[in-house]
Formats: structure tokens, sequence, C-alpha cells
């Protein structure tokens, strides 16, 4: 089975590495504001009648930077990925920005500035390689000494089952990071209770309650570093912008930020991995995120749970490991309905954490029904349920509860 899976392992560069790579990253920001600059132009001189080209493709842009870098970047001191990656990524905001008009709406593209946003440059293959255990070579740059080993990729590289595709290298919380996305030919796997089935209804208070009865802790890591984001933040506002100690606060600034969200990701992988290498079958919740996040009273406790990453990382760790992941509908009473028998109620408050059933009496905890209700929702998308078919073997589903095949090989549920 060939997947794309990327590698990512922290740096250890010297201080001229370290200011090498900083180059490389102001050379990518360069390279995108001169080309946002040049569509701006383009396209005011539109508004004005002019019949003009706006450079909006890939092709379209680096032909208008080939034509001007002997004027605009006279030095090129850099590696030329790191302008085209500039380029590269103009264009992708580019074309979200004209795709979003008849979905999602997303901003025009902005200039980037120093100490804004993410800072990455990318790399193609070729002058890129993984030298030893604890080296890795980038064009210009040369060879950089990494954090920690690079025995999970150098194994597949020597062994032939994994080839790079591109290499991103990036600066989060102080801490340089290199990516590296592979093509990789992985075995097929199978869980270690291939028959079993599992569900995962996912909260706030409690971040996942399984089917079996289990509940994951919620670390919380955003409201327990409010405090301190907060003080270091007054410290910032009081510090001279451009100053040596102002740097230094927004160092620490950045790294509090950052170990926020590296708990938040390891708990998350920690959970979703478990998951699919134990279970054949894992159940899941489709969730408006983006419409709990609309709640101001929950919104920042949403946005620290990040209840979104659940579905998103386990469709392509179910394929990896020989699990199938199986998506309730948006609609599906998971919550409302009764884990005995089967009624609905009309309303849940939010509040109510304790499920009462008014037709068999049943007192249960919330998440816990909700979680029994999507494991029991798995036989019949599965179609193994003798309950989703008529004495004729046809399927008596309604269509929001008939499962279509996915790409990825996991499985959702189709509206009606």
């Amino acid at each position: 089975m060939t997947v794309h899976q990327a590698f990512r392992f922290a740096l250890d560069p010297s201080p001229r590495v370290e200011r090498a790579l900083a180059s490389h990253v102001g050379a990518r920001r360069f390279a995108f504001n001169w080309g946002l600059a040049r569509v701006k132009e383009r396209l005011d001189a539109r508004d004005r009648g002019e019949m003009v080209t706006v450079p909006w493709t890939l092709p379209a842009l680096r032909r208008e930077w080939n034509q001007a870098k002997a004027t605009v970047a006279p030095w090129w001191e850099n590696a030329k990925e790191a302008y085209a990656s500039g380029l590269e990524g103009l264009a992708r905001a580019l074309q979200a920005w004209s795709a979003s008009r008849q979905g999602r709406r997303v901003g025009f593209p902005r200039f980037r500035k120093k100490g804004r946003g993410r800072e990455s440059v990318s790399f193609i293959p070729g002058a890129i390689r993984v030298d030893d255990q604890s080296h890795v070579v980038l064009p210009r740059i040369g060879r950089v000494r990494t954090h920690e080993p690079t025995t999970a990729l150098l194994t597949r590289l020597a062994a032939g089952t994994a080839r790079i595709l591109r290499v991103t290298v990036s600066r989060h919380g102080g801490r340089w990071l290199v990516s590296f996305t592979c093509e990789v030919e992985r075995q097929p796997s199978v869980p270690r209770r291939p028959q079993s089935v599992v569900a995962v209804d996912v909260g706030v208070r409690c971040l996942a309650v399984l089917s079996t009865g289990k509940k994951v802790h919620n670390p919380q890591p955003l409201k327990k570093a409010l405090r301190q984001i907060a003080r270091l933040q007054r410290v910032l506002a009081r510090r001279r912008r451009g100053s040596r100690r102002g740097e230094a606060a927004r160092r620490r600034l950045a790294r509090a930020s950052a170990r926020v969200a590296q708990i938040r990701e390891h708990t998350w992988h920690h959970l979703t991995t478990r998951r699919a290498k134990t279970y054949g079958i894992v159940v899941v919740e489709t969730l408006n995120v983006e419409g709990m996040k609309r709640n101001r009273r929950v919104a920042r406790a949403v946005a620290d749970a990040a209840l979104a990453t659940l579905r998103r990382q386990l469709q392509y760790k179910c394929p990896w490991y020989g699990a199938r992941l199986v998506a309730a509908d948006r609609f599906y009473p998971s919550s409302n309905r009764c884990s005995a028998c089967g009624v609905v109620k009309d309303a849940l408050p939010l509040w109510e954490r304790t499920f009462h059933c008014d037709a068999c009496g049943v007192v249960l905890d919330r998440d816990e029904n909700a979680a029994r209700n999507l494991a029991a929702l798995a036989a019949a998308v599965a179609g193994s349920g003798p309950e989703t078919k008529n004495a004729r073997g046809r399927d008596v589903r309604p269509a929001s509860a008939q499962a279509v095949p996915e790409e990825t090989g996991s499985w959702r549920e189709t509206a009606p």
C-alpha cells in the first residue's frame, strides 16, 4: 500500500546555519510580497480599463519573476527553491480565494510581515538528503545537525520503501523543524481486535468517551496556560519593538504558545493511534465545529479541545493499520436516542449531562449513551445487522443511514 507520510524532526542548527535558515524564510516572504504587489498592480490597471494580463497561476508568476529577478533581487544569495516556494504559496492563495466565491469565503492574500504568521520554506528533492542518523543536507545551507535521530526515515530510504517528495523547514516557538513528505510503501496490517467495534464521542469536559465505558481526560492546555500567556503578552506590550528585551519576550511567548499546541497534538495522536491499532471498526460523529465556535460561551473550550482533529487523523491512520472508519451523519441523534430502547428525545439541553429515558427508565451518562449509539450504528452502516434488511433482503434503511465508500478507505454517511 502506497501512502503519503511526513517525517518531522527538530533541528539543532549552529548560529551560522540559523541565520541562513532565516534568510531563506525571508527570501520566500520577499518573493510572495513581490508577486502579490505585481498582481494588485495589474488588477488596478484592469479596473482602469487597460488590457493587461494578470499573473494568476504559478507558471505565469514564475515567468514574471524570471524576467525581473535580476533587477528586484540582484543579490541572489539563497537557493532558488526559496523564491519559488513564495510564488507557489501565492498561487495557492489566489486559487483558494477565487474558488471560495462559490463556497466558504476565503480572504484575498495579504502581504507577509516578518515575525507574523507561519515562517517556513520548502525545497524539492535534488541536493536534499538524509546524511546519517543526526544530519540532513539542505541546498545552499549545507549540513545541518538534527536534535533527534532520523532513524525512522533513514531506514526506509535505505530499504527503498520511501521516496522524498518535498522538504519543508519551519520555525515554531523558536525551534527549527524539518519535515520530509514522502511516498511510503506500507505493509498491510491487521488490528489486534479485528472483529471489535469502538465508538468515540468527543466532548469538552472529557476529551473522548468510548463505547467501552472508558473516558479520556481533556488536558485543556490553553485553559491552564492562559494566565502565563496573558502575563507574557503584558510583558511584550511594555517592551520597545525591535529591542533586545522585546525580542526575548516575543520568544518566551512563542514557546508558551507552541507548548499548548504540542500538548494538544500529543493527546490526539495517542488517542487515535491506539484506537486504529486495536479495533477493526472505529465509529465517530460528524461535528459542525465552526458552528459550535459561534457560541461565545463554549467557543474557547471547543477551540482548546480541537474536536475536528479526531476524524482528520483517523481518516489516514485507519487504512494504515487495517481498521475501517465509520462516520455518522451530522444529524444522527446520537445524544438524544436511548441506547437501550431506541426512543429519541425531542430535546436534550447541553447542560443536562445525564440521560434519562422516559420510556424504559435507563439512567446513563450523556456521552456514554452517545458512544453506545454510535457503536450500534456500525452494524447498520456495514450492512451486517439483520435489522437493516427486510424479508426479501432489501436494505430498508433511509438514505441518510446508507454508507458510501470513500477513496481514502474510510466510510462516511451521505445526506439525503
